[in-house]
């Protein structure tokens, strides 16, 4: 893997993060991992995150990296766990991802 540009780095740590959150809500179909398709998927998502992780680590500093990488895999599956499994709406929850997605933006204006 090559070094990647600064903006190319946070494509593909925004990528890894996507990835994050399919294989989190993967997770709920695998059913244990007892189904083998969703199984796959999953596993395949996970080994995609972190590639992706580690590829744009060359470039970026691995604490603001980790940072956004799992801020977007929470704020993801949690927003997803809303649509898809009817998880809770509360205004209270609602805030908490806002602040997440607050550091989110912070730590990347302030990465070079």
């Amino acid at each position: 893997m090559q070094t990647l540009t600064p903006a190319t780095a946070w494509l593909v740590l925004l990528v890894a993060g996507l990835c994050e959150v399919g294989w989190a809500i993967g997770l709920k179909y695998t059913e244990g991992f007892t189904r083998l398709v969703p199984s796959a998927w999953t596993l395949a998502a996970m080994a995609a995150s972190v590639v992706l992780l580690a590829w744009s680590l060359k470039t970026l500093p691995v604490g603001t990296a980790y940072a956004v990488w799992t801020g977007i895999g929470a704020v993801g599956t949690a927003l997803l766990g809303m649509a898809l499994f009817n998880e809770s709406r509360e205004v209270a929850r609602l805030v908490c991802i806002g602040l997440i997605v607050a550091g989110i933006f912070g730590l990347k204006l302030v990465t070079k």
